[in-house]
């Protein structure tokens, strides 16, 4: 099935370009793509259960091919099924945000990224399972890689859906760490660009001062193609030169585990063959203030965007879910605003140090280590969490495989704003740790 092997050395450009050349090529698709998600989609759950999910599919890529008559002028997804965390609103779909709230109560308008897709041709294939609010309440996903392992959250189901071959695209959340961490557990790539470079129109907030709409693919080269079709005001860009590499020195990079330290040393060491310049840069020395300054701003603006839902349907909330509420209903707004002031002086520090040190991006293990064991806990965010709070761009790449198969990632952190330089730097660098 073209496109939907682990590694596409192409992007989701080819896919659509076969899927546009005759109709047959899309009910074709479609049919092994339905065989597929019978065989796969059972034992990982990144979707949410959805009746006569391929008989609607079908009826929409008849309505996609009468849009779209001549083949010359179908646009760039044509026929491309993605995946849709079940945060974003969806037409004709239910929201229920990975929680047990009526869901009534979630109810919106569609989401703006989603209509952008659906406008390139892509065909909804389902929502992919959340975890509760985008916080820590786990759903049932399993990881495609080793199934007793966790796919990693909040979005759990688009990077297994992609790790499992079901799709080539989903989207995803990053309010700490949910579109890296999980894409460096189940081995594809995850994009969070800059803050609010991809609208957050139509998207069951958890901090919507942290929350980044994400992308996950199995290729770089993909990601060049639907940022471009989601980031406000993309310019095409192709750098001329390699970038300097700038590793985060000091107590943040203490947080990863000895066995993904030694794989960032060897991943650091494959790049240096390659080429690239990595210097050590002294960073972060307040990490502790850092994450303490996240979990108030993520815990007050969840108190507030729940103070309706949460006194009415208390008894329907996971416990972490409920934990964090509470947390945030004694969180008053003069805390949360010297932690928010503390957010956007962190992004001005890492800039600061970049143009210091004359580095283009940093570089960082996408987790603490590889996907742990069952499916009770997500794995930890702290890797992600000072590149979320920043707003800056960040892409994780896979990096190889420990001893038991399970995905290593890389982390690339980019300027704000400058996420055209570092998906296309990230294309080359995918290419140098392959």
């Amino acid at each position: 099935m073209a496109g939907m092997v682990d590694r596409p050395s192409s992007a989701l450009g080819r896919l659509s370009e076969e899927l546009q050349q005759s109709d047959d090529h899309l009910v074709s698709f479609i049919n092994l793509l339905e065989a597929r998600f019978a065989a796969r989609d059972q034992e990982v759950q990144a979707f949410v259960p959805e009746p006569q999910r391929f008989d609607r599919l079908r009826r929409e890529a008849v309505t996609l091919r009468e849009r779209f008559p001549d083949q010359d002028k179908r646009p760039p997804l044509y026929g491309v099924p993605v995946g849709i965390k079940d945060v974003f609103h969806v037409q004709g779909f239910l929201t229920r945000a990975g929680s047990r709230l009526p869901a009534e109560e979630l109810h919106g308008l569609e989401a703006e990224c989603v209509s952008a897709l659906k406008a390139a041709g892509a065909l909804v294939l389902g929502k992919t399972v959340s975890t509760e609010f985008a916080y820590f309440g786990p759903g049932p996903t399993h990881n495609p890689r080793k199934l007793g392992h966790t796919p990693g959250g909040s979005s759990s189901g688009s990077a297994a859906a992609v790790g499992a071959g079901l799709c080539p695209l989903a989207l995803g959340t990053q309010t700490i760490g949910s579109v890296s961490r999980p894409a460096a557990f189940c081995g594809v790539v995850g994009y969070k660009p800059s803050y609010d470079r991809i609208s957050r129109s139509g998207l069951i907030p958890l901090s919507p001062s942290l929350d980044h709409v994400g992308v996950f693919t199995a290729s770089a080269s993909s990601i060049e193609l639907v940022a471009s079709l989601l980031c406000r005001g993309w310019k095409d860009t192709k750098p001329s030169h390699l970038p300097v590499l700038g590793v985060p020195n000091g107590p943040y990079l203490e947080h990863a585990g000895s066995e993904a330290r030694e794989h960032f040393q060897r991943c650091r060491e494959q790049l240096e063959s390659a080429g690239y310049e990595v210097k050590d840069v002294a960073a972060m020395a307040d990490f502790e203030q850092i994450v303490d300054r996240h979990g108030v701003v993520v815990a007050a603006e969840a108190a507030r965007v729940h103070a309706s839902w949460f006194p009415q349907h208390r008894e329907h909330y996971h416990a972490k879910t409920a934990d964090l509420v509470h947390r945030g209903q004694n969180i008053g707004e003069d805390a949360l605003h010297a932690a928010l002031s503390g957010c956007r002086r962190l992004r001005q520090e890492l800039g600061e140090l970049m143009v210091e040190h004359a580095i283009d991006l940093w570089i960082s293990p996408a987790a603490p280590g590889p996907a742990p064991a069952g499916l009770e806990s997500t794995g930890d965010p702290v890797m992600n969490l000072p590149w979320s709070q920043a707003g800056v761009p960040t892409l994780a790449l896979p990096a190889g495989r420990n001893a038991e198969g399970l995905p290593l990632g890389l982390q690339l952190s980019g300027r704000w704003w400058t996420d055209e330089r570092l998906v296309a730097w990230g294309v080359a660098i995918e290419e140098a740790l392959a």
